[in-house]
């Protein structure tokens, strides 16, 4: 058994010691209806208290499986540390209901002269435990109970017909339900570009053209996006990862790479006077489940349609019937649902898209199905450089090379971003690149993060097969950044817009960070894309919808 070292005894010993009788315990954290089922999943709570003044003087919450020395950790606050107004002291009793905690306590305090009793009751902690149980029971859950499973089962229908591979966020379907009290609802689906996935149901155009208004304008501040945020009238279903470790690892994680059993589905509401919360009563739900049905059946149908280059005008009308749970006086509900290309147009005028109906600029302009960072490892050295022409002759002859067209040989070299890693992670990289079709373009664009305020330029590499990859993200206000991209700039303006990807080996060795010919394993060259020749406007760092 562990004990006490002997200076922390002297120093409990020196507390003063009170004619009070103080009763301790550790009891699972469940409501009245749920302590058997639930109790794993909340915790168990030790409490200390001071039976003669009425006061708690220690509180913790620990997982079930943490060992006895949790309830001692909670007595050393509640002697040396207690909540106020209690004040540092030790008591001359402590009493126990649980035989296993009198006999550890007994070992452990020994040689602190506190008597250790056993006894029945504990009525100050009954009554605690009692309260507690009515604060859980009278807790509105997230989902309402009798609607809870289906609208699970549609969430996760919903994410198995991904309709983010057809839809981007300015083509928005209605659903006209015109039941409690809603119209029509807008759909906006996230999760092309592959960092949050979800549809969002707006109560009104006006809000969804407002918001989105807000958060493509170029000088909104933090506070003033925060508050367009809150502004929204919307239900929502989003999803994330059920694994918290997983967003600890990589912040940047695509949910699309995760099983089924690993994805979670939150729903919830926004609106102005409300802000964010993420429960849903009993029609709000019974909205969402009849909202996601139609919606999921509508992708079902029109699957090829909406995959097409063009967003179609197409509608069409379903009856939904209600859960069975549901004491609805009517058992199925009339739902019509439309693709809004007028509407999507006027979003992308919003944003600044109106040059995709430029022909001329159409054929450079990239159409791109997700942004992802797992191209480039999270250690590469990176850099934005320039390789002399001679050099170059060397590359073409002895590393892996992709050639795109002829250079005009101008300036001081070809334009290049070397990325240095391993070398297994380097022949990793050369082959993903491969297996894309290659390297089409190197581009910059903006990125705002709504949060800090802060401004990024976002390296990307786009491949053949259209994806977008995140090599780098740099502070717009970066001196070293900012003279090194007029440098490219105008490098790659000597060269008619060609420039290059270098990837190299040797990150562990002696050319760390200063990478020579041999070290160099390939080489593709590629054309340099503008922020304006991308067309994707500034990427915007959303807020994530999650909840304790």
């Amino acid at each position: 058994m562990t004990s006490f070292n002997r200076s922390t005894s002297r120093r409990l010993k020196k507390l003063t010691q009170i004619p009070s009788v103080w009763e301790g315990d550790r009891r699972p954290l469940s409501s009245s209806q749920t302590q058997n089922s639930d109790s794993e999943g909340k915790g168990e709570c030790i409490l200390w208290v001071d039976g003669s003044q009425g006061i708690v003087r220690g509180m913790d919450v620990v997982a079930p499986e943490t060992g006895p020395e949790a309830i001692v950790r909670t007595l050393m606050r509640a002697m040396e540390h207690p909540h106020s107004p209690a004040k540092p002291a030790r008591p001359q009793r402590i009493v126990v209901k649980d035989r296993e905690i009198q006999f550890y306590l007994r070992g452990v305090l020994q040689d602190l002269d506190i008597a250790i009793d056993y006894v029945p009751e504990l009525p100050l902690i009954d009554e605690l435990f009692r309260g507690f149980a009515d604060i859980l029971d009278s807790q509105v859950p997230d989902l309402p109970p009798q609607y809870a499973q289906v609208l699970r089962e549609k969430a996760f229908a919903i994410w198995q017909a991904a309709p983010w591979e057809l839809l981007e966020e300015q083509q928005i379907l209605s659903i006209e339900i015109n039941k409690w009290d809603v119209g029509t609802l807008y759909a906006s689906v996230m999760g092309m570009l592959g960092m949050e996935y979800g549809v969002l149901f707006y109560r009104s155009q006006e809000s969804l053209k407002r918001f989105r208004a807000s958060v493509l304008r170029e000088d909104e501040s933090q506070g003033h996006l925060e508050e367009a945020f809150l502004k929204q009238d919307c239900l929502f279903l989003t999803f994330e990862s059920g694994d918290e470790s997983d967003e600890d690892e990589d912040e940047f994680s695509d949910l699309a790479d995760l099983p089924l059993s690993e994805i979670d589905p939150t729903f919830g509401n926004i609106h102005p006077l409300e802000g964010l919360r993420s429960v849903l009563y009993d029609e709000e739900a019974l909205v969402v489940f009849v909202a996601l049905e139609s919606f999921c059946r509508f992708i079902r149908d029109y699957r090829r349609q909406l995959g097409s280059e063009t967003f179609p005008t197409l509608s069409r009308r379903y009856r939904i019937s209600l859960p069975e749970s549901s004491n609805e006086p009517t058992k199925s509900v009339s739902v019509t649902v439309s693709s809004m290309p007028q509407l999507a147009t006027e979003l992308e005028e919003i944003a600044g898209f109106d040059a995709l109906d430029d022909e001329t600029e159409s054929e450079s302009i990239p159409i791109f199905r997700s942004l992802r960072d797992d191209l480039i490892p999270e250690d590469s050295f990176l850099s934005l450089g320039v390789v002399s022409w001679e050099m170059l002759e060397y590359l073409h002859k002895g590393a892996i090379y992709h050639q795109t067209g002829e250079i005009t040989q101008a300036g001081d070299g070809l334009p290049v971003i070397l990325i240095q890693t391993s070398r297994p992670k380097a022949k990793t990289v050369i082959s993903n690149i491969e297996q894309a079709g290659g390297l089409k373009a190197i581009c910059f664009n903006p990125g705002a993060d709504p949060f800090d305020g802060k401004r990024y330029d976002l390296g990307l590499l786009q491949t053949e097969n259209s994806e977008l990859f995140l090599f780098g993200e740099f502070e717009d206000d970066d001196p070293i950044h900012v003279e090194a991209r007029e440098k490219w700039n105008q490098r790659c303006k000597n060269t008619n817009g060609y420039c290059g990807l270098i990837i190299a080996k040797g990150l562990t060795g002696s050319s760390r960070g200063n990478p020579q010919l041999r070290d160099m394993m390939a080489l593709f060259e590629a054309r340099f894309l503008s922020p304006k020749d991308l067309g994707i406007g500034t990427l915007q760092l959303m807020p994530q919808l999650q909840f304790e």
